[in-house]
């Protein structure tokens, strides 16, 4: 694949379809994206190894929403990493690129560095939540925390709350080219049946407590179509995903030949954050001038950072509170 080849299909997703069967999935790359994401913050390396697929699961999922949108995941456990919070922005319009933005908050002091990073988490729930915009309810999806990694958690998610067989297969990592520093890349393929009508075959799941896995949804054809999209897609190689030297389309082709693989337009997307001096004066009108003072430092001002970006700000204490907004409003 040329360098012009490989900077075509870094932070993309490519949605596809399976003509032969009735799988729909994506195929995700992220370069930038997420050296970008990463770099806002000093992570030790097993919450940079979550933030990750953190990051190329919200990409793969995120896809789907429509303009404007916005899906979030927020992952929270017992263990010393303690909340894995993404958003997904959908594009502001046609043609233009989604933003996506991931953080994390842990407990350094119980961290485990030499341990698998999923096993950080502990006991807790994977949640899926989608904003429409102004004056729509919000959606809300939870499952408990199961399985061996995060791509567990979202093909259980999918199964019991979606009752749609999904499955993923990711790859994130630090690589190096030649002459360049290294730097964080992931990919991975996301494979979705589409609804059945007949509804779960399995009146139990086999999964981790009884939960719904992707295999026990389907029964009869669709389940051999399904099974047999995912032993293909067990033969993909990490590097594969995380390319730079296959291309996605390539990719597809090589797994799923004989499915009658059909691409559709990719999605870009960068690194983005929707902070703002208005949110956040927004996000602290629910104080009283009293709490307002307990934030306000020695200099007099009241300061704020942006979990995700690390964008800093600095507000004079007079103009922050409920009294100083009723205060705003009187005035007008």
């Amino acid at each position: 694949m040329t360098i012009g080849t490989q900077i075509a299909w870094d932070d993309t997703v490519l949605p596809f379809q399976l003509d032969l069967s009735d799988i729909r999935g994506r195929v995700a790359r992220l370069d930038g994206v997420l050296d970008n994401v990463l770099r806002q913050h000093a992570y030790p390396p097993v919450i940079e190894a979550l933030v990750a697929e953190a990051a190329v699961l919200t990409a793969l999922i995120g896809q789907s929403v429509k303009l404007r949108w916005k899906l979030s995941l927020q992952i929270r456990g017992s263990g010393p990493a303690r909340l894995i919070a993404t958003d997904y922005y959908g594009p502001s319009a046609e043609g233009e690129p989604a933003r996506i933005r991931a953080w994390a908050s842990y407990d350094a002091n119980r961290l485990d560095q030499n341990a698998s990073p999923f096993s950080q988490i502990g006991e807790g729930y994977f949640a899926v939540l989608i904003d429409q915009g102004q004056d729509m309810q919000p959606y809300q999806g939870l499952t408990p925390i199961s399985g061996k990694s995060l791509s567990d958690c979202a093909q259980t998610y999918f199964a019991q709350s979606e009752q749609i067989p999904t499955r993923f297969s990711l790859s994130f990592g630090k690589s190096q080219m030649p002459g360049e520093p290294a730097r964080w890349r992931a990919g991975g393929v996301m494979l979705q049946h589409m609804p059945s009508m007949g509804g779960v075959a399995s009146p139990e799941g086999t999964g981790d407590g009884g939960l719904l896995n992707h295999t026990d949804i389907l029964a009869g054809e669709e389940a051999e179509n399904w099974n047999r999209a995912n032993v293909l897609l067990d033969t993909v190689e990490e590097l594969e995903m995380i390319g730079p030297s296959v291309a996605p389309t390539d990719l597809l082709v090589r797994l799923f030949h004989e499915e009658g693989p059909r691409v559709y337009d990719a999605t870009p997307v960068k690194f983005g954050c929707s902070c703002n001096a208005d949110k956040v004066r927004q996000a602290m009108s629910i104080y009283s001038a009293k709490d307002i003072k307990t934030m306000t430092t020695e200099d007099g001002i009241v300061t704020a950072d942006c979990q995700f970006c690390g964008a800093h700000y600095e507000f004079d204490p007079e103009t922050l509170g409920f009294e100083a907004e009723k205060a705003k409003g009187n005035a007008g």
